[in-house]
């Protein structure tokens, strides 16, 4: 029945049928790998393939149901999904091809994200999940089908981390399409998808619960960040996604929850790693890490609380080793947090009061504890205080520690080799030697300083020549490698402890076969290659806790070289040494003349910036010129405009026909007039004062003809009194007549001085000057042709500066010039300098290889002399001649104690 199922659908007789029985024959299906699914025996699994297989043997039967995945009924749609669900659970990646090449598969299948049935959804997240599991070609298709939208639209509504199982599955699925897919988080990245992360830890007051899910999801999310800056991932879309994650203040929420309470141990634990590789190798990331204090009183750096925890033994076992990856994080490539660490142990910056503890201080305190784990992990932690900084390696040999009381105080150094040959754990003493390595290594003065202690060699010698188990093999190799670091990096300084004569003591004590032996313990560890993997150390228990992971690249990086140094010969040596001063020599050249290059680019870019600005003043001073230029053509178009229009006026008015021009109406012209207005009113107040007095003397005579009562009195009125009285009334009459035609005149006068204020108002306003007088419109005139002369000025100006300004930058191109074929000259000479060291090393292999060659011929005369029968004095009896020129010079111990 199953064989002749394809046909039936191949015909698509199912289409024409009713959706009851399409229901039907899905929920068959379907229950029928819902059985073999939940059959745990091995036989219904096989059986379960089988008929997988059967099916999708025939590419259309997948294609066809892909294609009833589009009709919107529920029992057709559902039952779909679940069927295609169970084909990818029972032969996930023959399935995922041929929807991989099936027209529009993936497209269909994304589809079910915008179902508005939540069933339907759901069941197309788990479907998602199972399509896109190793398979990055889905993946992608996946992902730019807007896949990052719908599932974080999805997780939102769901209420982010407070969310059921819905939020899961669709935190799976993300995972699914980010894991290991560097096109995918590229695209996460710059679709500003980080920024839409926050929101999902902003957990809340710590009484608001932690449920199950809600640690789960937490949980996923913290991975989910995890995957975007694992150190795995290309160093550039790492440090781009730990920018972006400091920038939308991602980082800084997650720094609150470190510092919150109430939170679960292991969300606390996954909290810390996700900030540790946030910040791991980016330098603000870090700096900001550095300022983070904890809510205690009085606020202690996170740094400081964190190793709290690191060296108390009572704190879990993962969450200790999650606080030591979060320091060696914040101490990767960073110089300045290197730095930082060690002056906390310096005696200059040690809080003498005792009332804080410092970073190194709790370091010091975890190094010299008694729990064995407490010191592995506070001499790894300084070692990475140390790695690649040879400034801070010399710092630390600063550093003096009081033992006990009455005694007086040693090196850290020297404490750390008294620990060793105190024979404590394995632990301890792999995790001091770790320190060691890291320590000496790249440091000659540090490597004199450790030979100084005339006991450190003799216990390394000791230990490795004795025949321990297998538990001290690996101690064994660490103290042959330290060894071999203080040969390596000796700087001869030490007369007993030359290069030579530890390798002499090596071949005596130990021999170099059993020494290169003993040394190749540490690479065939069994945690060795487990450590050198990953750079998180993740330990099953702390038994496993041995190897650091940059203490592997370092034990990888010296081990060869080691090899090298131990198996050359003195002669061998001062040839190295030769060459390399000889190589000095000439590198120092070499940078002589790249510090020289490197300083005249410096001056080149200054010059090309000065070229630049001095470019844009140029332009910026040919703008405003411009500018200057048009608003002089505006203020002569206006002032042409203005004539125009002045003329027009003048030429209508026939009284002021003379004066009607450019000015109009000439400011000598309202002067005049204005005088004449004021000689007028002043000529009519003095008639109007005359006027009043006469007035005052009719009133006089009439008072002195009503006073008079006697007869005596009205004859005195004579006829010269009545012709006086009748002369001051026609004097009288005279006057009122003058005033009456002055006062007309007058009145004229204004009516025409109002006229001309308002075609003076009219003028004012075609230039957009309003309320302004006569006298205000011929200053403005004068204002706008003392403007123009300015402009003109500065206009010249401007010229002047511009051609300043090109010689400028002639004698700039002039001065490029030159420091150009100065290059051209430098590099010249460096070629030829490159050239020298080539033939130099040519003729230094030719040289060894006539050495070579005359020791063979000095070997094959010494047999020919042996042979006829000539003493012959031996290398033996060389080497017995040496140790006597010892065994003199160790007569005389009070040079060797004076040089000590």
């Amino acid at each position: 029945m199953i064989e002749e199922m394809p046909c039936v659908l191949s015909n698509h007789y199912l289409r024409n049928i009713a959706w009851k029985w399409v229901y039907k024959l899905w929920n068959i299906l379907f229950m029928f790998y819902k059985q073999i699914e939940e059959n745990s025996t091995r036989q219904s699994e096989d059986l379960g393939s089988q008929f997988t297989e059967i099916f999708i043997k025939q590419q259309e039967n997948v294609t066809l149901l892909l294609s009833l995945l589009e009709e919107f009924d529920f029992h057709v749609r559902w039952p779909g999904v679940k069927l295609l669900t169970s084909l990818l659970k029972q032969l996930g990646p023959q399935v995922q091809q041929i929807i991989l090449v099936s027209p529009m598969g993936v497209s269909r299948l994304m589809d079910l994200l915008a179902d508005s049935r939540e069933v339907i959804r759901n069941d197309g997240v788990l479907l998602l999940q199972a399509l896109t599991r190793s398979n990055g070609a889905i993946q992608k298709i996946v992902a730019f089908e807007n896949a990052f939208e719908r599932l974080l639209d999805i997780i939102s509504e769901e209420g982010n981390s407070d969310g059921g199982i819905v939020v899961e599955d669709c935190l799976i699925l993300l995972q699914n399409l980010l894991k290991n897919n560097n096109s995918n988080q590229n695209f996460f990245k710059e679709g500003s998808y980080i920024q839409r992360m926050k929101p999902w830890f902003e957990v809340g007051d710590e009484n608001s619960g932690w449920s199950a899910q809600k640690v789960t999801n937490l949980h996923l999310m913290l991975q989910l960040v995890r995957v975007l800056v694992s150190p795995t991932n290309p160093p550039g879309a790492t440090s781009s996604c730990q920018k972006a994650m400091f920038q939308c203040g991602l980082l800084q929420q997650l720094c609150t929850i470190l510092m919150a309470t109430g939170v679960p141990a292991d969300i606390l634990t996954e909290t810390i790693n996700t900030v540790s590789e946030v910040i791991r190798g980016y330098q603000v990331n870090q700096d900001y890490f550095a300022s983070v204090n904890a809510p205690s009183n009085p606020p202690r750096p996170a740094i400081v609380v964190l190793l709290m925890s690191m060296v108390n033994e009572r704190q879990p076992f993962v969450l200790r080793c999650a606080v030591l990856y979060c320091f060696q994080c914040f101490l990767y490539k960073n110089q300045k947090g290197q730095g930082e660490i060690v002056s906390t142990l310096l005696p200059s910056t040690i809080d003498a009061t005792g009332n804080s503890v410092s970073a190194g201080q709790l370091l010091c305190g975890g190094l010299f504890s008694t729990d064995s784990l407490s010191n592995w992990c506070a001499a790894v932690a300084l070692a990475h205080a140390l790695q690649e900084n040879a400034t801070q390696k010399e710092q630390l040999l600063r550093v003096q520690l009081a033992t006990s009381i009455g005694n007086p105080p040693v090196s850290l150094l020297q404490q750390c080799t008294n620990i060793l040959s105190q024979g404590s754990k394995i632990q301890t003493r792999v995790g001091l030697l770790m320190l060691l390595c890291t320590w000496l290594s790249n440091c000659p003065i540090a490597v004199t300083h450790f030979l100084h202690n005339s006991a450190n060699v003799p216990f390394l010698t000791g230990q490795i020549a004795e025949n321990l188990g297998e538990e001290e093999q690996l101690v064994q190799g660490l103290c042959a490698l330290l060894l071999g670091i203080s040969i390596y990096f000796n700087d001869n300084s030490l007369e007993s402890y030359k290069k030579e004569k530890l390798k002499q003591l090596i071949e005596k004590r130990i021999g170099k076969e059993n020494f290169i032996e003993k040394l190749g313990f540490i690479s065939k560890h069994e945690l060795y290659s487990r450590a050198s993997q990953k750079p998180q150390p993740n330990f099953p228990s702390p038994e496993y806790m041995i190897f650091d992971h940059e203490f592997t690249k370092l034990v990888k990086e010296l081990e060869g070289v080691i090899t090298k140094a131990i198996y050359k010969s003195s002669e061998e040596d001062k040839k190295e040494e030769e060459v390399k001063k000889t190589l000095e020599q000439h590198d120092n050249i070499v940078t002589h003349y790249k510090n020289m290059i490197r300083e005249q680019d410096l001056q080149l870019e200054e010059l090309k910036q000065q070229v630049s600005t001095l470019k844009c003043q140029n332009e910026q001073l040919q703008t405003a010129v411009t500018q200057q230029v048009s608003q002089i053509q505006q203020h002569k178009d206006q002032y042409n405009l203005l004539k125009i229009q002045l003329g027009k006026d003048n030429q209508h008015q026939g009284s002021y026909s003379e004066g009607a021009q450019m000015n109009g109406v000439q400011p000598e012209e309202i002067g005049r007039l204005r005088e004449e207005i004021e000689e007028l009113k002043n000529n009519q107040e003095l008639l109007q004062s005359k006027l009043t007095e006469k007035d005052s003397v009719i009133e006089n005579l009439k008072s002195s003809q009503t006073s008079g009562t006697n007869e005596q009195s009205s004859a005195i009125v004579s006829a010269r009194d009545s012709e006086q009285v009748a002369e001051l009334k026609q004097e009288l009459a005279t006057l009122k007549s003058q005033l009456n035609s002055q006062s007309v005149e007058i009145t004229k006068l204004q009516t025409e001085k109002q006229e001309l204020l308002q075609k003076t108002e009219v003028f004012a306003k075609s230039v957009e000057v309003q309320g302004e007088t006569e006298t205000v419109i011929a200053t403005k005139t004068t204002d706008v042709e003392g403007r123009l002369s300015a402009l003109l000025q500065e206009t010249k100006e401007l010229k002047n500066e511009i051609k300043a300004l090109s010689e400028e930058r002639t004698a700039i191109k002039e001065q490029l010039d030159s420091s150009n074929s100065t290059i051209a000259i430098l590099q010249t000479e460096k070629d030829k300098l490159e050239l020298e060291i080539t033939d130099s090393k040519k003729e230094q292999d030719d040289l060894l290889v006539l050495l070579a060659d005359q020791d063979q011929k000095i070997l094959s005369l010494k047999n020919k002399l042996k042979d006829l029968g000539h003493p012959v004095e031996e290398e033996d009896e060389l080497e017995s001649g040496d140790q006597e020129d010892e065994d003199d010079e160790s007569e005389d111990p009070g040079k060797d104690l004076d040089h000590i």
